[in-house]
């Protein structure tokens, strides 16, 4: 139990039934000077005492323990993704046919608030980002309010539509991508109500592919380093995904908003090419000495929580605070099992905030993480094959985990 914790939500249930701490004390039958170290942290009360505060504030005893949870909000990008299946990718001036077609909810929102969502039903889980007033904007909200998502921070263009993307998919499980950025390029840091967030932590993606928060700032660098300071003074936790650009400035883009992050969650050739440097050796191995060596410069560059990498072999973690680093091979999934790939990065940073929001140690992160986005693997679109926590749990003990040489 955590006193400080406690006693910050029974000073704030006392005050809101209107209370004082002598009134609250004749209630319990303990002197006022016992609700007073309560209060501030300096021990909590006899757990004989819960039943009582329980009854006595219309809360459950869940919520005396561990306080109010606000929850994950995820601010970003929202699209729609267009799988057309088709037999094979055609040479220009040629003709091939499309013999499936569908719809399904894509980009750094949708994604992972979804999975954050079907991980944990009772995690508060709050969409952030714009759509366009047109069926697929009603397609993308709908899907989220069915997965118990809060929408009302959502915002609504007239004059654009909906970002989307079309997926040319050939039976080898290869994928061509076309898409139109829509309502995410106008999307704006001034669309949010900052003041009106009520969340814990604020995620935000990808970094490179909102115009509007990638706009330079005279005093933060960005717009985006802007907004994410504005957050942390509020006293939320910052996030920030990136997305891969190869003729993307990172650096210029990605450095200023370290400063005003608490995690960064992004794959192996952004964290390097932040820096300008190169996540593979030329035979194509990874260079793991140049992720590190890339993690710890975003740390020097002030991410002061946890720098998560993911790659297909494996995930690395740096914790800013300690400086422990570790890595963790990926799940060894059998190649006929697997069904498509998209979305598996954000299924990858669905599970890491739900640790760092529930506060497992390091290894427990990037074990979670890597079992999430093997759930991931096993479905066509990027949400599908999400599942429960207890099932992720029991899928990370179904594998063998990759030999790292």
């Amino acid at each position: 139990m955590d006193a400080k914790t406690i006693g910050n939500t029974i000073a704030a249930l006392r005050k809101k039934h209107g209370m004082t701490q002598g009134a609250l004390a004749d209630q319990l039958d303990v002197s006022d000077k016992a609700i007073s170290k309560w209060e501030n942290g300096q021990g909590y009360p006899d757990i004989t005492m819960f039943p009582k505060l329980s009854a006595l504030f219309g809360v459950s005893i869940d919520y005396l323990l561990l306080g109010e949870r606000r929850g994950i909000a995820i601010a970003g990008n929202m699209l729609v993704d267009i799988v057309k299946s088709i037999s094979s990718y055609p040479e220009i001036g040629k003709l091939s046919f499309i013999s499936e077609l569908s719809r399904s909810v894509g980009g750094a929102v949708p994604n992972t608030a979804i999975d954050l969502a079907r991980i944990d039903r009772t995690l508060p889980v709050s969409a952030v980002g714009k759509v366009g007033m047109d069926e697929n904007g009603r397609f993308v909200v709908s899907e989220l309010q069915k997965n118990g998502i809060n929408v009302n921070a959502v915002c609504y263009d007239e004059s654009t539509e909906t970002g989307f993307t079309d997926v040319m998919s050939v039976p080898s499980g290869e994928r061509t991508f076309f898409c139109k950025k829509g309502t995410n390029a106008t999307f704006a840091p001034e669309d949010v109500d900052i003041d009106a967030l009520s969340c814990d932590l604020l995620h935000i993606g990808y970094i490179l592919l909102l115009e509007k928060f990638d706009e330079p700032d005279e005093e933060y660098g960005t717009r985006m380093a802007r907004f994410l300071a504005e957050v942390q003074k509020r006293g939320i936790e910052t996030s920030i995904d990136v997305v891969t650009d190869a003729n993307a400035d990172f650096g210029k883009m990605v450095i200023p908003a370290l400063k005003y992050t608490n995690y960064v969650i992004i794959n192996e050739i952004e964290c390097c090419a932040t820096f300008g440097m190169d996540a593979y050796h030329e035979n194509g191995k990874l260079n793991r000495e140049n992720v590190k060596l890339c993690m710890q410069k975003m740390v020097e560059h002030g991410v002061s929580g946890k720098v998560i990498i993911h790659c297909k072999e494996q995930g690395f973690l740096l914790d800013a605070k300690s400086g422990d680093f570790i890595e963790v091979p990926s799940l060894k999934i059998p190649k006929e099992q697997i069904k498509g790939s998209v979305g598996a990065g954000d299924a990858f940073c669905a599970a890491s905030l739900y640790g760092i929001y529930n506060s497992f140690t390091d290894r427990q992160i990037l074990e979670f993480a890597s079992a999430a986005a093997a759930c991931n693997l096993f479905a066509a679109n990027s949400v599908d094959g999400m599942l429960p926590k207890n099932e992720i749990l029991k899928l990370a003990t179904k594998y063998d985990r990759l030999k790292i040489d």
